[in-house]
């Protein structure tokens, strides 16, 4: 019987910390008014005041300004604000084209797909075999009409970073506004707009500790964008609905609580993961950057085993690993990630995702790399691909 659970799915979304559900359960409970200083009563002006210390914690993080964040639903929400935004801002003004990579999140690549439909022409950036896009490949795909360029910091997959310093400078010096998806970066990789010429930054809480669907977006002053979700006057007049309160004080919390001491144990822990399963598993291949990738990202293909048996047979053992990114769990396409680091269906459906968090251990990464050897030698010796 498996006595324990070992959650390894962390960039699908992690575990509440503890310390930010208490940090939360005020705002539930005891100030739970609209935030306003208007009406002149102290609970609402308390909620006012938790929403602006809470959104000072996560700019200051990035070393941007309190009134260039804006709070959002999740990362989902605010890619779609950054990309139709820009979009729809510089319609008929200044061009039509837009630049993605391929292998974008979906939140990014659907928005650009949902604009072509709209008449803007797309340019999907291809990648090399580490998911690394070449930024003289990116200076030869902007024209004239270039309005907005999306290139993620670190992949949802297989966790490769992108030189965004690069590609924010020849953007920049091109007039050309610069979005970046931090999701999977956001306080585990150096972020510094200051440092950085990026004008627009999605991150959000679930992949840090924090409470489920609450995210932000940076918006540099000065950048060209309109309002995507109409309602009231909310958030600087660019984002509509009524504030979650308990959301922004859970998400500052778990920017407050994350140190660069953690973040160097789990990239640790994960080089220890890497190294055993590649040594130990013969025809394995790590996917992405050896090197260059986010500290809680291992993304191996199994040759001649179908991820999906190997996820079930974990599951069996008590590991919640993925067989992609989340988004591919109830589909049957290969992911177009791998597809587009140059494999083949056969590799993406081999491959498994195991991203870290606080809560794992150096003993939960040598248990699921003993299962792993069992579960893979097993499932090769009956498969007719390995045959």
């Amino acid at each position: 019987m498996v006595k324990k659970y070992t959650y390894l799915d962390n960039a699908s979304i992690t575990r509440m910390d503890e310390r930010v559900l208490e940090s939360m359960n005020p705002y539930f409970f005891e100030i739970y008014a609209i935030p306003t200083s208007e009406t002149g009563y102290s609970m609402g002006i308390e909620a006012k005041e938790a929403l602006d210390t809470s959104r000072k914690i996560i700019a200051t993080k990035l070393g941007a300004k309190e009134d260039e964040l804006i709070f959002t639903s999740g990362n989902s929400e605010s890619s779609n604000t950054a990309i139709k935004g820009v979009a729809n801002s510089l319609k008929g003004k200044k061009g039509n084209h837009i630049i993605v990579s391929a292998i974008e999140d979906f939140p990014v690549l659907n928005s650009a797909k949902s604009l072509e439909k709209q008449g803007f022409e797309v340019t999907y950036l291809d990648v090399d075999e580490y998911g690394i896009v070449d930024p003289e490949t990116l200076k030869n795909s902007i024209k004239d009409e270039t309005i907005l360029v999306s290139v993620q910091h670190a992949n949802q997959e297989i966790g490769t970073l992108q030189d965004i310093k690069t590609i924010g400078t020849i953007c920049k010096e091109k007039g050309i506004i610069f979005h970046t998806d931090a999701t999977h970066t956001f306080t585990k990789v150096p972020l510094d707009v200051n440092e950085i010429p990026v004008d627009l930054i999605t991150i959000s809480a679930h992949t840090i500790h924090g409470p489920n669907g609450i995210g932000a977006l940076y918006i540099r002053k000065g950048t060209s964008i309109t309002k995507w979700l109409d309602g009231g006057f909310q958030e600087f007049n660019k984002r509509g609905g009524l504030e979650n309160i308990p959301g922004a004080v859970g998400f500052a919390k778990a920017v407050e609580l994350i140190t660069t001491e953690e973040n160097r144990n789990i990239q640790n822990i994960r080089d220890h993961l890497i190294s055993r399963v590649l040594s130990e598993i013969p025809k394995t291949i790590l996917n992405g950057h050896p090197l260059l990738r986010s500290p809680q990202n291992a993304n191996i293909t199994f040759q001649y085993v179908e991820g999906e048996s190997i996820t079930l047979h974990l599951d069996m053992r008590g590991f919640a690993v993925s067989t992609g990114s989340a988004c591919f769990s109830r589909s049957l396409q290969p992911s177009h990630v791998i597809l587009g680091i140059g494999g083949d269906p056969e590799r993406a459906h081999g491959s498994l995702r195991i991203t870290l968090g606080r809560f794992n251990t150096i003993e939960d990464v040598d248990l699921i790399a003993d299962a792993l050897v069992e579960v893979v030698t097993n499932l090769r010796k009956i498969s007719a691909l390995g045959h």
